[in-house]
C-alpha cells in the first residue's frame, strides 16, 4: 500500500466560531477529534431535551411565514446554493475530510451530490407542489383538485458517513415543501451541516427554518420525535426500528434508509477490466462506509480467475492517505468503534477459515483509524461477516456457476438496499436486475448510476428501510395530500327532477354503463 500526505491545513477559527452558533444549546460542549490524527478538531455545543423543545418552538414560529411564501420564493437561496457550494468547494472539502477522514475524491462526491440534488428539487418543486386536477365521479358535474400542504416540522436525523450529502439533500426538499426542520446530525460530523446553514443564510434563507440540535440519542432522541410532524432517518436498521416504533405511537409518518449487505454479480460476458475497476470503487469508496457499497461479490466461474487476479492486484496497489490532496484512493475510517467492528469481522472470519486475498490489517502507521482494503474468500454462515453489515473496506468474494445460483445468493439476506450487475449485454443485465430484491440495482456501475439519478426514487426493501428519497416521493413524503371536490347542484347523489329512488337507481346504472363503454371513467 502506498501512503500519501499533504500540507497540514487547519480549519478557519473565525468560521468555526460563527457556524457553531447555529446549534441550539444551553452551553455544554463536546470535543470532536480528527480521524486522520486523533487530535482535537473542534469543541461543539451539545443540546439538552429542553433545547430540543426550544428548537421545535422556533421552527413552528418560523414555518408560518415560510409556508406562506410561494414555492419559487422559497427556492431562491437553494438555487444560489448550487453555484456557491461548487465555488467554495475547497473550503467544504477540507471540513468534510477533517471530520470524516475520507479521501478528498470521496468528499468531492458529497459536494457534487448536494449541488445536483438541490438543483433537481429547486426545478421540480413548483410542479410537484402545484394543485393537480383529478377526474371526478361525474364528468362536468364534479371537479376535483389534489393539493399539497407541508407536514409542519420535520425531525431529520442524519449519519456520520456522508454528513454533507445526507445532512443537506434530505433537508432541502423538506424546506422547499414549506416545512421547517429540526435536524440532528451526528455530533462527530456536524461541521459540514453547520457550514452549509451559514452559507444558505448568507444566500437569503431565513435562519430559523433549519434548526440544529446535537447530542446523544438517549438524551435528545425522544423529544426530537415527540414534537415532530414527520421523521426522516438514515442509519442502522436497529435504530430505524426504534424510530419507526416511536413514530407509530404518535401516528406520524416516517421514512427510513437503513442498512445493507449489498451484492455485486459479475456475469460470464462482463468486461473483466471494467468490472474490476467498478468493484474497487463500489467496495472501497469512503473506506466502505457507505450504505449502498458492495460487501458481497459473486463472480461467474468463466471469469473468476481472471477477475480475482486483477481485483486483488488493483486492491493491493491502492493508495491510502491522510492528506487534504487528491492523491489518496482511500482514506480513514471515521471512529474507533467502526475500526473495532471491521477488525472483529475480519478476525472472526479468518479464525473460522476465511482466506485473506488482500489487506486484512489495520494501518496505524498512516493514521489511528486506517484499515486496509480487504478481500476475503471462503466466507461461510459461521462467520459474522457473512450476513451482518460490516460498513468498512471489506468484501467477501465467491464464485457461481449459473445465473439462478447468483440470484439466490444475492437475495439471501434480510437486506435489500442496493445491488450491482456487470455484463456485456445491457438487456440481459436489466432482465436480471428485475429478479434482485433491492430498491436500486445498477447495471455496469456499483451505486452511482441509480443514486445520482435524482428523478428516480432511491431506498430499500425488506430490512433496508421504508419510503424513498429522490424522485417525486423524495419531496412529496414531506407533504399532506388533500382532495377538494366541488359538486354541481344539478347532478348529485340524490334523485333529481322528481325521480323516485328506484327510477334514479335504474337511470344511474344505465349512465354508468354508457360511461364505461365510452371510456369516460
Amino acid at each position: 500500500m502506498a501512503v500519501t500526505f499533504s500540507e497540514n491545513r487547519t480549519l478557519d477559527p473565525q468560521m468555526m466560531e460563527r457556524v457553531v452558533r447555529q446549534v441550539t444549546s444551553s452551553g455544554k460542549t463536546r470535543a470532536i477529534t480528527a480521524p486522520f490524527t486523533g487530535e482535537k478538531l473542534a469543541e461543539l455545543p451539545l443540546s439538552t431535551a429542553a433545547d430540543v423543545s426550544a428548537a421545535h418552538v422556533a421552527a413552528r414560529v418560523a414555518r408560518r411565514a415560510w409556508a406562506a411564501l410561494p414555492v419559487r420564493e422559497r427556492a431562491r437561496p437553494f438555487l444560489l446554493l448550487h453555484d456557491a457550494i461548487l465555488d467554495r468547494r475547497e473550503e467544504i472539502l477540507d471540513i468534510v475530510q477533517w471530520e470524516t477522514g475520507k479521501a478528498r475524491r470521496h468528499a468531492f462526491e458529497e459536494v457534487l451530490d448536494v449541488a445536483a440534488c438541490t438543483l433537481h428539487y429547486v426545478r421540480r418543486a413548483p410542479g410537484l407542489l402545484h394543485p393537480r386536477r383529478r377526474a371526478g365521479i361525474f364528468p362536468l358535474a364534479t371537479k376535483v383538485v389534489e393539493t399539497r400542504h407541508p407536514k409542519g416540522t420535520v425531525a431529520l436525523i442524519s449519519p456520520w458517513n456522508y454528513p454533507l450529502s445526507l445532512g443537506v439533500t434530505d433537508v432541502v426538499p423538506a424546506l422547499l415543501a414549506g416545512n421547517t426542520v429540526v435536524h440532528k446530525p451526528d455530533t462527530q460530523t456536524a461541521l459540514s451541516t453547520l457550514w452549509t446553514i451559514d452559507l444558505l443564510v448568507s444566500l437569503g434563507m431565513p435562519r430559523d427554518v433549519w434548526q440544529v440540535v446535537l447530542g446523544d440519542p438517549a438524551e435528545i432522541g425522544d423529544p426530537l420525535i415527540e414534537e415532530a410532524d414527520y421523521v426522516a432517518f438514515t442509519g442502522s436498521t436497529r435504530a430505524g426500528r426504534k424510530i419507526a416504533e416511536a413514530a407509530a405511537r404518535r401516528l406520524i409518518g416516517c421514512s427510513l434508509e437503513l442498512g445493507g449487505k449489498n451484492p455485486m454479480i459479475v456475469l460470464d460476458d462482463a468486461d473483466v477490466d471494467v468490472a474490476v475497476q467498478g468493484a474497487v470503487r463500489a467496495c472501497f469508496t469512503n473506506a466502505g462506509q457507505l450504505c449502498i457499497s458492495i460487501e458481497r461479490l459473486y463472480v461467474h466461474d468463466a471469469v473468476y480467475e481472471a477477475f480475482t487476479e486483477k481485483f486483488v492486484r488493483r486492491t493491493g496497489n491502492m493508495r491510502l492517505g491522510a492528506g487534504l490532496d487528491w492523491e489518496a484512493q482511500m482514506g480513514s475510517l471515521t471512529s474507533r468503534r467502526q475500526l473495532d467492528a471491521v477488525r472483529a469481522h475480519v478476525d472472526d472470519a479468518v479464525a473460522k477459515g476465511a482466506r485473506v486475498l488482500a489487506g486484512g490489517r489495520a494501518r496505524p502507521d498512516i493514521g489511528p483509524l486506517f484499515y486496509e482494503p480487504t478481500i476475503l474468500t471462503d466466507v461461510d454462515e459461521s462467520m459474522s461477516l457473512c450476513r451482518e453489515e460490516t460498513f468498512g473496506p471489506v468484501v467477501a468474494l465467491s464464485r457461481f456457476r449459473d445465473v439462478d445460483e447468483a440470484v439466490a445468493m444475492a437475495n439471501d439476506t434480510v437486506y435489500g438496499l442496493n445491488a450491482s450487475i456487470w455484463t456485456g449485454n445491457p438487456s440481459r443485465g436489466r432482465a436480471l436486475a428485475m429478479r434482485i430484491k433491492a430498491g436500486t440495482v445498477n447495471v455496469n456501475e456499483g451505486y452511482g448510476a441509480a443514486y445520482a439519478s435524482y428523478d428516480a426514487p432511491m431506498g430499500g426493501m425488506k430490512s433496508s428501510g421504508l419510503g424513498r428519497r429522490h424522485g417525486a416521493e423524495g419531496l412529496l413524503r414531506y407533504t399532506e395530500v388533500q382532495t377538494v371536490a366541488e359538486q354541481a347542484t344539478w347532478l348529485g347523489f340524490e334523485p333529481v327532477l322528481g325521480m323516485t329512488y328506484d327510477k334514479y337507481a335504474d337511470t344511474l346504472s344505465s349512465v354508468l354503463k354508457i360511461m364505461k363503454r365510452l371510456h369516460v371513467r
